[in-house]
């Protein structure tokens, strides 16, 4: 079940479509598209609430432009996420030591381990 975010505003219950956050340092309001995450230090605003958005005597307000195309993933990211996906299905090959090879001789077994004794 995947939850929509809802505007900050308290009265508000419409979907959220922006992100408000501040620059205080530079004394600056930042509008821009939904974050991919809500932030404790950021606002999502719906639609109405970002058109009305004003900031305090001094600020600025810059409102960043989402791209359309930036909805869902692309092709691209399809396809990479795909390929990621196979390669993790692949089996790991094991190194596996010849008997004959090794440096020291079985002496017991206890499950899938071996005591090995060198001489």
């Amino acid at each position: 079940m995947t939850l929509k975010r809802r505007c900050s505003r308290t009265p508000c219950g419409r979907p959220a479509v922006h992100t408000l956050t501040y620059v205080y340092a530079d004394s600056t309001a930042v509008l821009g598209p939904l974050a991919t995450f809500a932030e404790p230090h950021a606002y999502d605003l719906c639609a109405d609430h970002s058109e009305r958005l004003s900031a305090p005597r001094g600020w600025e307000v810059i409102r960043l432009a989402g791209d359309p195309r930036d909805e869902g993933p692309s092709g691209d990211d399809l396809l990479a996420l795909a390929d990621a996906v196979r390669e993790a299905a692949r089996p790991v090959p094991v190194a596996r030591i010849a008997p004959e090879d090794e440096t020291g001789h079985e002496t017991t077994r206890r499950g899938h381990l071996r005591v090995l004794t060198t001489d």
